[in-house]
């Protein structure tokens, strides 16, 4: 218990020579080597524990080794794992109907993660305009968003330093302050095939899009018959205290297209892509598909992961309120703290100086937090939190700002 995660201890600082070695040097990882996990914590190698504060960036929505979820991947394992979509398995089905129950949207098709639900989105909206016109190709997407790693998300990506590196990228993007409804307006014309949004982005620095803008996006998509597609992967399922951010605005703008991902499987790797009709109908017999997206392990794991959210929605509204309030409390304590933004369990502090330090001293503390645009603390915790958790959190969070 003596090893803090800024002075690795011998078994852990193996680990990370063995990866400095032989892994690609893409990620600036932090200092901790995880060993397991157990409801809202996690364990190094040296048994030190943590509140983890940060789920995976939203993955680990139940937390870790949640019994229901352990017992049905030891049932499902035992069974079927994958069988490729060369044939029928028993979940796509039932997990595409409770998609559809919950979105008010139609279709499903299953993939691995948020970035290839983007790019499947975006053929979607490309091959839509396509048939209507071949010059009707055009992306709308907005400045400081986020959308994947791969070409096609990089493409619509509105943070220059991401794209940069790999430019030429996808023709006929163009971006758009957010918040801005007469650029919005300017930007759509006949040629544009999509208008892409994040209902609260994410890595961008949790900036939650207004319900106007999101209803002028609706209503240019219209307008214009081009696809409105709402990026859900971090803000949704159940992260804002509704299923999907966009059913937080009242009354609901709808979207033609939503991509979600992170939580769906608890932690095994599911994405999609939901759409009503008329966007799916762009989609025809061969034009997408995907090995592994939506194996029976998958899909099983997110229908059980349904069942418990719907009955953690009420309490992801209320600790989330909870937690914004007492985050709101501390800023007020400290000239420091700019803003404080965020809905349910996906919050960040916005700070005139830099987070990094933060993150570490936290970790340190026993608290595991991120900083997302240098200066934003994000907090992304699993659904199975309670107030006691928070007040952890805030203990640790008030300690370090009183230092600063």
């Amino acid at each position: 218990m003596t090893a803090t995660p800024v002075e690795a201890s011998s078994a852990s600082q193996a680990v990370m020579d063995l990866e400095r070695e032989y892994l690609l040097q893409n990620y600036a990882r932090y200092p901790l080597v995880l060993r397991r996990g157990k409801g809202a914590y996690v364990y190094d190698l040296d048994g030190k524990r943590y509140l983890d504060f940060i789920a995976g960036i939203g993955v680990n929505a139940l937390g870790h080794a949640h019994p229901r979820i352990v017992k049905l991947i030891r049932q499902q394992a035992a069974l079927l794992i994958h069988c490729s979509n060369l044939y029928y398995h028993e979940y796509q089905g039932a997990l595409a109907k409770k998609l559809a129950e919950v979105s008010g949207l139609q279709r499903t098709f299953f993939c691995n993660s948020g970035t290839e639900a983007m790019e499947g989105a975006l053929k979607m909206a490309r091959a839509h305009g396509n048939k209507i016109d071949s010059a009707k190709i055009e992306i709308i997407s907005v400045e400081n968003s986020f959308h994947g790693r791969t070409l096609g998300a990089l493409s619509i990506t509105g943070q220059p330093k991401y794209r940069k590196d790999f430019e030429p990228l996808l023709a006929g993007v163009k971006f758009v302050p957010k918040g801005d409804a007469d650029a919005l307006e300017a930007a759509v014309s006949e040629r544009t095939a999509g208008i892409v949004l994040e209902l609260i982005q994410g890595e961008g620095g949790i900036f939650p899009v207004s319900a106007e803008y999101a209803r002028k996006a609706r209503e240019l998509a219209d307008r214009h018959n081009a696809l409105l597609v709402f990026d859900e992967i971090q803000c949704g399922v159940g992260r804002p205290g509704t299923y999907f951010a966009y059913q937080l605005s009242k009354p609901m703008v709808l979207p033609d297209v939503m991509v979600v991902a992170k939580p769906l499987a608890c932690g095994l790797p599911l994405g999609a892509i939901v759409a009503n009709e008329k966007a799916a109908a762009a989609i025809g017999l061969g034009m997408h598909g995907s090995t592994f997206g939506g194996s029976a392990l998958a899909c099983r794991v997110a229908l059980e992961f349904f069942d418990i959210l719907d009955e953690l929605l009420p309490s992801i509204e209320r600790v989330g309120g909870y937690f914004r309030s007492a985050l709101g409390e501390l800023a007020r304590k400290h000239s420091f703290v700019k803003e404080v933004r965020g809905h349910g369990l996906m919050l960040g502090i916005d700070l005139e100086v830099p987070g990094k330090q933060i993150v570490l001293d936290a970790m340190a503390q026993g608290l595991l937090i991120n900083c997302t645009h240098d200066t934003v603390l994000r907090f992304l915790p699993p659904y199975i939190i309670t107030e006691k958790e928070v007040d952890v959190a805030l203990k640790t969070i008030s300690k370090l700002f009183a230092k600063l």
